[in-house]
């Protein structure tokens, strides 16, 4: 508060003001010199005598620690004096506090995508990435992220791989190296539809992704380790490549699993789907935060699995692991169907034929509904929670229900 006797400019009493802090680089030793043994007194500044008037033109100044040390001590001395000036520097100081907001040292999850889309904005790539190919190469990329941020210790730590084999749950113990192995071995299957080197070797038979799995662990000499994401990354960025030089008809190549076939459009997404699940196994191991993929891919993944899910119940029922047919129809007709509701990121509305695999699902004939958050899904289709544990909205027959979620699990696998 000022007086009726103050001067012309307003110096009152004011509480002292201490000054900015210095930043840790400030009291920094970057010589590399060791520290004395006793700590060296700093002489004491000499004080200049300035103007009132020059005093409040080092406000903005003394804000930023740009003074020097004696009018450092004649600014802060004449703020125990001077209530306006006082006042200024307060709000000078807190503007300042402003500028050097804490910031989060993890990247944007969006950067690497902003980045792209701006360079191909300014120079279109010469041999674009054909788009059924993006959500495998982003599920690669996101998973050599989170392995380039652990350490080589973590690359030991235990995973537990859990899936579906004949209505009951099957696990089994690995590494965060050996599911890089698996998958490694796995993406093998893709590599050699398009011609490039198998990791198992030349001559190979003609084996199913577990089995080819358990070839590719037993053939190793010593536990794996960091050393196995270089292969997996190489062969990840040649597949990618091959098949954006290959043109439009490469995305109807047949890739063999032995005991099932699917396109090569379809084998990458579900390659991208098994890189996601398995990297979120990994990042529980090592307690690592990892997300879902983005809408528009985990959308194409849970199509890919409703479009897999009538030959699936069809193989079922052959096997007596589902109710039999109700209504068969001809291939191409609209048939008895499950309403599927997936919600949230990447979610939609499918309509699964119950009772013939060629069939196609019609809204008029829908007999149940089941209502699933899209991650949650996912899990249920790559075996990490059982139909029973899956929390879904039911409606309608129950048996076509219980049969569909069954049918889901079923298409897991190691």
């Amino acid at each position: 508060m000022t007086g009726a006797d103050d001067d012309a400019d307003g110096v009152a009493q004011a509480p002292r003001i201490p000054g900015p802090r210095r930043s840790a680089d400030d009291h920094a030793d970057l010589t590399g010199r060791p520290e004395p043994e006793e700590p060296v007194e700093e002489p004491e500044p000499d004080v200049p005598v300035l103007t009132h008037g020059v005093l409040k033109s080092l406000l903005g100044a003394w804000a930023l620690s740009a003074c020097s040390a004696g009018e450092t001590a004649a600014v802060e001395a004449h703020l125990t004096e001077c209530g306006p000036c006082a006042d200024e520097a307060l709000r000078l100081r807190d503007a300042v506090a402003l500028l050097h907001r804490d910031r989060d040292l993890d990247l944007d999850p969006l950067l690497r995508s902003r980045v792209l889309e701006n360079c191909l904005g300014r120079r279109p790539a010469r041999i674009p990435i054909p788009g059924w190919v993006t959500p495998y190469d982003a599920e690669t990329a996101r998973l050599d992220a989170l392995l380039r941020d652990i350490g080589e210790s973590e690359w030991h730590a235990p995973v537990r791989l859990k899936w579906y084999e004949e209505d009951r749950q099957v696990r089994r113990k690995a590494t965060v190296a050996g599911v890089i192995g698996h998958l490694f071995a796995v993406d093998g299957l893709v590599a050699g539809a398009l011609g490039l080197d198998d990791p198992l070797g030349a001559g190979t038979p003609e084996l199913s992704p577990s089995e080819r799995t358990e070839a590719f662990w037993s053939g190793l000499e010593r536990p794996p380790g960091r050393a196995l994401r270089e292969p997996w990354r190489d062969q990840s960025h040649a597949l990618i490549r091959t098949v954006s030089f290959a043109g439009r008809g490469v995305a109807d190549l047949t890739v063999t699993y032995k005991d099932f076939a699917l396109p090569l459009r379809d084998s990458l997404l579900e390659r991208a789907f098994e890189c996601w699940l398995h990297a979120d196994d990994i990042a529980h191991a090592v307690a690592y935060p990892y997300d879902p993929p983005c809408g528009p891919h985990l959308h194409e993944m849970i199509d890919l699995a409703t479009r897999l899910l009538p030959a699936a119940l069809a193989g079922r029922r052959r096997s007596g692991l589902a109710a039999p047919a109700r209504q068969l129809v001809a291939a191409g007709a609209p048939g008895r169907s499950l309403h599927l509701e997936v919600e949230g990121a990447g979610g939609g509305h499918w309509y699964i034929a119950l009772d013939s695999p060629a069939a196609v699902g019609d809204p008029d004939q829908a007999v149940a509904q089941v209502a699933m958050e899209g991650v949650e899904f996912c899990q249920l289709v790559a075996g990490r929670v059982s139909p029973e544990e899956a929390a879904a909205g039911q409606d309608g027959d129950r048996e076509a229900i219980r049969d569909v979620l069954a049918a889901a699990a079923s298409l897991s696998r190691l």
